[in-house]
């Protein structure tokens, strides 16, 4: 296919480029494009002026009130390109909308989202502003950058409370503990609910922040998920947060909660000396890769005559929360790992863990939540595939859950 050929003529170009010797002379501060910008806005501001009066400059008044044109007023713009000081024609009864270059508008077009993209990678306010002065030579404050993220908040809490699926066939919890500054720093912990739509995609769910943890939190979080149109989970896969499970089964009785076996495992090897955790790690997966429960029963009452002397914690721990540890048994060996790991989400918080590593901690929740939220939005981006082996989980939870999937 041929490109179209552009409106502007070679020669002309070939003129504007007669004086062209180094990059700086074309891009620079005082550079060709710059300038050409220029006078392409200003021109088009003209073009616009013109079709509000109805005639063109010098030309007859053709409107019925009168109305003419009175100078020009300076504005500066803000962009990738830096500073670009530019002329808007005015009108004398002030009625003149320009729309290329909005009344007020300082920033050029998609500038407002280069700040929102560095915002997004952890950067700093004060990073943010020294890096716009270093790649564009344009100084922006702090409270500009501050308001153009706060822009952002409406978003979040429209996010927050959308609408959701009727049904999540799996949905997964998990937390990130960050420091915020209240007086002093403390730390908070962020919860994300990440759900597995019924074609297999993941959709964060929600984001709270934790004020006071307990049962009353989580039951005010399952409860938002129910109030904004959630009516069944099948499975709720979680990292053994207490009191969550209960809240998930006051609102979501049918739901079967399962404890993630990988936070199950990280939890038993903090017992464990490096030299044996290997072995350790071993006798566990035996456990969590049996056949059937009775077989999984099996490996357990060996691991306890194997390791109880030593490590008897981990299998007391294995024992108390047995029930929550085998729902997946029900299921084939190939659709397990979908069920009982918490990969999914934690591959989500590893990123969002990366954002905040070199942060020593956040001036307030909001600032917070911006950042997670503007993280998150790009995460999801990437999200284009279903789960592995979707296809076959979703078969075996359409024959086993049949009167609980929508049609």
């Amino acid at each position: 296919m041929t490109p179209p050929k552009h409106p502007i003529p070679d020669e002309l170009i070939t003129d504007l480029l007669a004086n062209y010797q180094k990059p700086e002379d074309l891009i620079g501060e005082q550079g060709l494009l710059k300038y050409l910008t220029k006078l392409i806005v200003e021109k088009a501001l003209d073009v616009e002026m013109a079709e509000h009066l109805g005639h063109g400059k010098n030309q007859p008044v053709s409107n019925t009130s009168g109305n003419t044109r009175n100078g020009r007023s300076r504005k500066t713009l803000k962009g990738e390109f830096g500073e670009l000081p530019i002329e808007v024609p005015r009108d004398r009864h002030g009625t003149f909308e320009p729309q290329l270059v909005a009344k007020h508008q300082t920033r050029w077009t998609g500038f407002d989202d280069k700040i929102l993209s560095l915002y997004a990678r952890g950067m700093t306010v004060r990073e943010i502003q020294a890096h716009l002065e270093e790649m564009y030579g344009t100084e922006v404050s702090p409270s500009l950058i501050s308001s153009v993220t706060d822009a952002v908040i409406d978003e979040v809490k429209a996010w927050q409370s959308r609408p959701l699926d009727a049904v999540y066939p799996i949905a997964y919890l998990d937390c990130i503990h960050v420091k915020v500054r209240e007086g002093s720093v403390r730390v908070k912990a962020v919860y994300l609910a990440l759900g597995v739509t019924m074609a297999g995609e993941k959709e964060v769910l929600g984001m709270w922040i934790a004020q006071t943890e307990g049962a009353k939190f989580w039951l005010q979080v399952v409860t938002e998920l129910r109030n904004r149109g959630v009516q069944d989970i099948l499975i709720a896969c979680v990292d053994g947060l207490k009191g969550f499970p209960e809240a998930i089964e006051a609102v979501f009785p049918k739901t079967a909660v399962q404890l993630c076996i990988v936070h199950m495992v990280r939890h038993s090897l903090n017992y464990v000396s490096w030299k044996r955790r290997k072995a350790v790690a071993e006798d566990l997966k035996r456990i969590y890769q049996s056949a059937t429960v009775e077989e999984a029963e099996q490996r357990l009452a060996e691991f306890e005559a194997r390791w109880d002397e030593e490590y008897l914690p981990i299998s007391q721990s294995w024992q108390r929360n047995w029930p929550r540890l085998i729902p997946f048994f029900d299921f084939p060996p190939e659709i397990r790992k979908v069920i009982y790991t918490t990969n999914a989400i934690e591959s989500m918080n590893m990123s969002l863990r990366k954002l905040t590593k070199n942060r020593g901690s956040f001036p307030s929740d909001e600032a917070l939540l911006k950042l997670f939220y503007l993280a998150l939005r790009n995460i999801s981006q990437k999200w284009t595939m279903p789960l592995r082996d979707w296809k076959a989980a979703l078969t075996r939870f359409t024959i086993q859950f049949e009167e609980r999937l929508p049609q």
